[in-house]
C-alpha cells in the first residue's frame, strides 16, 4: 500500500509522522503553512478553511472550502488542498507574488485589519469564486441599490452563505461583502478554473497507523462492513463535523478510525417513482444542489443547517448517526416521512426514522451496521415548513427545531406529520398534534386548539440555550405562524 500524502499547493505532502487523529490544519501548520488559523477548534469560525478538490456538480471538479481544524489529515489521503498561499502565482525569486482576484479585492476594499481570519474568508471565498454555475445578474437601474432585493446574493452571482462560517471580530462585513461582490469571472489561463474540466483524484484505500492507532478507509462498502463486523469498536466518520470537535475539545484519541466518506456505494441520490434515495455519505451541500429545491422543506433546511463550511463536508447518515436530540435534519425527515436503510455484512433492512431513536444518542443501529441510505418517500406533501429557534440566524445550535408537512384538500387537513426536535431525549413525532390537525378545517380556530397541543408534546428541559417553558411556548407559536403564512400565500 501505498504511503499515505495530500498534495498541498501542488506539492506532495507525506503524512507520516503525524497521529491518525492529527488534524489537516495541524498538518499543514507543521510543514510551515501558517495562514491557516486556529479560532474555535469546533468549526465555528471558518480560520481554518481551505480548499479541497472533490467531484463536482456542474463541473467533472468543484473547489471546495472546508474546515481544516476537523477533517483528520488522513482523511485526505490521496486528495488535493489549495491553502491561502497557494492562490497567489509566485514569479521569479526576488519579485513580488501576484495576488489571487480574491485576495486583491479583499485588500484593495479595506476587507482585512487583524489578518487573523483573512486566510480563512480567502479559501471560502475562492470556493464560491470558482463555482460553476455562478454568474452575474443585470445591471441595476441608475440610482438603484444592487443589493436591495436580496442582500444576501451580489450582482456578479455570490452567494454570501458561502461565507457564513467564517467570523471577523474585527473589520465588520460590509467590505468583505463588498470584497466578495466585487470579483469577477475566472480568466481562461486561471489555473484552478482549468483544473475543473478534470476528475479529481479517485478515491484510494488508506491504513495509516501510528503509535498504535489506525486511520482506515476501505474501497468498498462490503469490505468495510466485513472490517466493521470485525472491530465492533471502531470509530465511523464521514465530514468528520461531529468527531473533529470530540478530538479538539475533548482531546478524544480513538484507538480504530474507519471512513466512509468516499465509499460510492454510500454516495449515490438517485429519484425513484416512489422514493427519493440519498447516500449517506453524500454531503449536504452535494444533496441541496442535486435536487435544485424538488424537495421543498430540505430546500428549508439547507441554509439553516450550521454554515455552507459545515455543509461542504456534514451528511445526513452523520447527522442521523450520531443521535443527537439537536439534529437539524431529524424533525424534517420525520415530516418527510423518511425511512433509513441500515447495511451489515449479511444485507440490509429498511427502518422507519420514527422508529429509528430508542433513547439519548441511542437507536437501533447496532455496532457493524451503518446507515447506507435515506429514503423519502413520494409524492411529497405540498404545505412544508422548517423553523429553527435558536439565538443566531445561521451557524448555531436549534433551541427547538420543528419540521411541517400537510397534505390540505379543500381546506381539511388530510394529512399531518410534524417532527420535533430538542423537546425530548431524542427527535420525536409530534402524534397528538398530527391527530389533533387530521380530518378538521385548516383555520385559525384549528390552528389554535392544535397549538395548544403542540405545547404539550415532548418532554421539553431548561438548559443554557432555553427553558422548558419557552420551547413549549414555541412550538404552540410555531403552528400558529404556519397557519398564518399559509393563509397568506392563499390569499395572495
Amino acid at each position: 500500500m501505498v504511503a499515505a500524502r495530500i498534495t498541498v499547493n501542488g506539492k506532495e505532502t507525506p503524512l507520516s509522522p503525524a497521529a491518525p487523529h492529527t488534524t489537516v490544519l495541524d498538518l499543514l501548520r507543521e510543514r510551515g503553512l501558517t495562514g491557516t488559523k486556529e479560532g474555535c477548534a469546533e468549526g465555528e469560525c471558518g480560520a481554518c478553511s481551505v480548499l479541497v478538490a472533490r467531484p463536482g456538480v456542474n463541473k467533472p471538479t468543484d473547489w471546495v472550502a472546508v474546515n481544516a481544524c476537523l477533517v483528520p489529515a488522513a482523511a485526505l489521503d490521496g486528495q488535493e488542498v489549495i491553502t491561502s498561499e497557494g492562490l497567489a502565482t509566485v514569479g521569479e525569486p526576488g519579485t513580488r507574488p501576484t495576488l489571487h482576484p480574491v485576495q486583491e479585492e479583499m485588500a484593495v476594499r479595506g476587507g482585512s485589519q487583524c489578518g487573523y481570519c483573512t486566510p480563512g474568508f480567502i479559501c471560502s471565498m475562492a470556493s464560491e469564486y470558482y463555482r460553476p454555475d455562478r454568474c452575474a445578474h443585470a445591471e441595476p437601474a441608475d440610482g438603484a441599490d444592487a443589493h436591495a432585493d436580496d442582500a444576501e446574493h451580489g450582482p456578479n452571482g455570490f452567494d454570501l452563505h458561502a461565507l457564513s462560517g467564517n467570523l471577523c471580530r474585527c473589520t465588520g462585513y460590509r467590505p468583505i461583502r463588498d470584497a466578495a461582490f466585487a470579483v469577477g469571472e475566472p480568466t481562461e489561463d486561471d489555473p484552478l478554473a482549468q483544473r475543473r474540466e478534470q476528475d479529481p483524484p479517485a478515491p484510494v484505500a488508506t491504513e495509516y497507523t501510528q503509535d498504535g492507532a489506525t486511520f482506515q478507509r476501505k474501497d468498498t462498502l462490503a469490505e468495510t462492513l466485513q472490517l466493521l463486523r470485525e472491530r465492533p469498536d471502531a470509530v465511523v466518520v464521514a465530514g468528520s463535523t461531529d468527531y473533529g470537535v470530540e478530538v479538539n475539545i475533548r482531546s478524544r484519541r480513538a484507538e480504530y478510525v474507519v471512513a466512509i466518506d468516499r465509499l460510492p456505494e454510500l454516495r449515490e441520490l438517485r429519484v425513484e417513482s416512489d422514493h427519493i434515495e440519498i447516500g449517506a455519505a453524500v454531503t449536504l451541500t452535494e444533496i441541496e444542489r442535486r435536487l435544485d429545491g424538488d424537495v421543498p422543506l430540505l430546500a428549508e433546511l439547507f441554509p439553516q443547517f450550521a454554515s455552507r463550511l459545515i455543509r461542504n463536508s456534514g451528511t445526513l447518515g452523520g447527522n442521523l448517526g450520531t443521535g443527537s436530540p439537536i439534529g437539524d435534519s431529524p424533525p424534517v425527515l420525520l415530516a418527510l416521512e423518511a425511512s433509513l436503510v441500515l447495511a451489515d455484512a449479511d444485507g440490509e433492512r429498511v427502518v422507519p426514522l420514527a422508529e429509528y431513536f430508542t433513547g439519548y444518542r441511542q437507536s437501533v443501529r447496532r455496532p457493524d451496521e451503518l446507515i447506507r441510505a435515506v429514503r423519502i418517500p413520494l409524492p411529497l406533501s405540498p404545505v412544508t415548513a422548517f423553523h429553527k429557534i435558536a439565538k443566531r440566524r445561521f451557524d448555531d445550535i436549534s433551541s427547538v427545531a420543528i419540521g411541517f408537512a400537510l397534505d390540505i384538500e379543500g381546506g381539511i387537513v388530510r394529512k399531518a406529520r410534524i417532527g420535533l426536535g430538542g423537546v425530548a431525549a431524542t427527535p420525536i413525532r409530534a402524534l397528538a398534534t398530527e391527530a389533533a390537525l387530521e380530518g378538521e378545517p385548516w383555520s385559525a380556530e384549528t390552528a389554535r386548539a392544535a397549538a395548544r397541543v403542540l405545547r404539550g408534546e415532548g418532554t421539553p428541559m431548561s438548559d443554557h440555550r432555553a427553558s422548558s417553558v419557552y420551547r413549549s411556548a414555541m412550538l404552540g407559536q410555531s403552528l400558529l405562524k404556519l397557519h398564518a403564512h399559509t393563509t397568506e400565500a392563499v390569499s395572495s
